[in-house]
């Protein structure tokens, strides 16, 4: 690390107009992260045309503020309406949603902000001194290791559903199928659009995320109306007690490297981070019983991960010029027309703008903790708003955020018909999880293994030849060993507690 460059970039970034440009950025990608099918993406998309004015340095750094303040905001209605903002903020759902039923919202939405923050911070030291020896990593992924980390990805979720791993194989299948939807991109063949030209661009992730979550969870409580309008649901204090940060900080200082690692990888995204994140955690839980119900840790793991790999996916934008995510491919395009090129040369030529942006990102995580934290008091009000005037609202959020998509009326009909799926989904008590995580990894997973094969002239053999993708397909091997393990485990402690107790009885 070039301290004299350091230096120069932090004198840059603690600029007034810079900084006002991060206050702003980041409260922007808070509050975009909130709205269902509005992803940091499509922010950053929309505020291009404002950057051509800017300074490139303000420019880069107003748009990095957008994608990580997204990843603080994308929580929120996640854990207050457990509708997630986008892909990376389903795994809040697992266990914010709980909490906040169980009138825990104010310490559930102080945890996440306070996760964040840490894994963001963790992240911006991992880009200080890691960037390069990362983005060297990065290069040995081919398709064939990037089709063996969504495997792992989709079988530790698939592992997890715990009590009932045949309905959440059956989910993650349907999720695969839905992803084949659309113009095949190696042969241009149009499969299962029904002859509807909306459908060769395949069908957006965000609708079936907003429909099984929102629409569903409108209508699976819309069944109990009543009966929750009698309930008086509490918020909470709006901070955690000592007994829920003692149980949060070692899983958010696990999960933060975790999500840096993974956001390093192109392509990988702040979903499979959060996923890993959570189902790590979960794995190494001496209570995994709990977690789906309101642990503490199962919301503050995958927070802690999917911001670390908002940063994480820089490293391959400045380094390599390859975007780590959607986000920063809509970042290549603007840098590029902002006239700076990122690659390898960028740290050597351009050096004070690398440096501003790394320092800013420590400012920007200190400014949004602290925007979220003050947030919480107001946000956790939106749990007193009565049924019968939320739940239109979110209907009405959630068809705003599905026209925004494509502008096309024909998301309505497909976001109604995912809602219905999801209220099926969630009667018959199977997991959603495994079918969304498998539509948004589902096209990528097909075509990296078609390169990979096409790459070896047919050999399955390609997937063996490195030591990285042998290491992840044990892991997925181990993955779905786990619910096995765990309960031979459990089955051997049982038996021991129980000859325990004879023993005890009859001596």
């Amino acid at each position: 690390m070039d301290i004299n460059s350091f230096m120069d970039g932090l004198s840059i970034a603690l600029q007034p107009v810079n900084i006002m440009w991060i206050v702003i950025g980041g409260f922007l990608g808070t509050v975009v992260g909130m709205l269902p099918g509005l992803g940091p993406a499509t922010a950053v998309a929309v505020l291009i045309p404002i950057t051509f004015s800017m300074n490139p340095v303000s420019a880069i750094i107003l748009m990095a503020a957008i994608y990580y303040g997204a990843m603080y905001g994308g929580s929120r209605s996640s854990i207050l309406l457990n509708t997630p903002g986008d892909g990376s903020a389903i795994a809040a759902t697992f266990d914010g949603y709980p909490m906040a039923q169980k009138g825990q919202a104010g310490p559930a939405l102080a945890i996440s902000a306070v996760a964040s923050f840490i894994g963001g911070i963790m992240a911006v030291f991992g880009f200080l001194f890691l960037a390069e020896p990362l983005a060297n990593f990065a290069l040995k992924f081919g398709p064939a290791e990037y089709f063996l980390l969504m495997l792992l990805t989709l079988s530790a979720i698939v592992a997890l559903s715990v009590g009932k791993m045949v309905k959440g194989f059956l989910a993650m299948m349907i999720g695969l199928a839905l992803a084949t939807v659309g113009i095949d991109t190696q042969t241009g063949v149009y499969r299962f659009t029904m002859g509807i030209p909306h459908f060769s661009d395949g069908i957006d992730f965000l609708i079936v995320i907003i429909g099984v979550y929102a629409i569903g969870e409108v209508l699976y409580n819309f069944l109990n109306i009543d009966q929750q309008k009698k309930e008086k649901k509490k918020v909470g204090k709006v901070w955690f007690s000592k007994d829920q940060w003692k149980r949060s900080k070692w899983p958010i200082i696990r999960s933060g490297p975790i999500g840096f690692l993974i956001g390093v990888l192109p392509g990988a995204g702040g979903t499979i981070a959060s996923m890993i994140g959570y189902t790590t955690q979960k794995q190494l839980a001496k209570n995994p019983e709990e977690y789906g119900e309101g642990a503490v840790e199962g919301l503050a793991a995958p927070e802690s991960s999917n911001n670390a790999a908002s940063v994480g996916a820089m490293i391959p934008l400045l380094t390599m010029g390859i975007p780590g995510s959607g986000t920063t491919a809509v970042m290549l395009g603007a840098l590029i027309m902002l006239g700076l090129r990122p690659g390898p040369l960028l740290f050597e030529q351009q050096p004070d703008t690398v440096w501003a942006l790394i320092n800013s990102m420590f400012i920007g995580n200190i400014a949004l903790v602290i925007i979220n934290i003050l947030l919480v008091g107001l946000l956790v009000k939106i749990l007193d708003t009565p049924a019968k005037v939320l739940y239109p609202i979110i209907v009405l959020l959630a068809f705003i955020g599905t026209y925004t998509l494509s502008y096309s009326t024909i998301d309505f009909f497909l976001l109604l018909i995912f809602g219905v799926f999801g209220l099926f989904m969630k009667v018959l008590d199977f997991p959603i999880a495994p079918l969304v995580l498998a539509l948004i990894v589902g096209a990528d997973m097909e075509q990296n293994f078609r390169m990979a094969v096409l790459s070896s002239s047919g050999s399955l053999g390609i997937f063996f030849s490195s030591g990285v993708s042998i290491a992840l397909m044990i892991l997925t091997i181990l993955s779905l060993c786990y619910p096995l393990i765990i309960k031979l485990v459990n089955k051997k402690r049982n038996n021991k507690n129980s000859a325990e107790e004879k023993f005890t009885k009859t001596s």
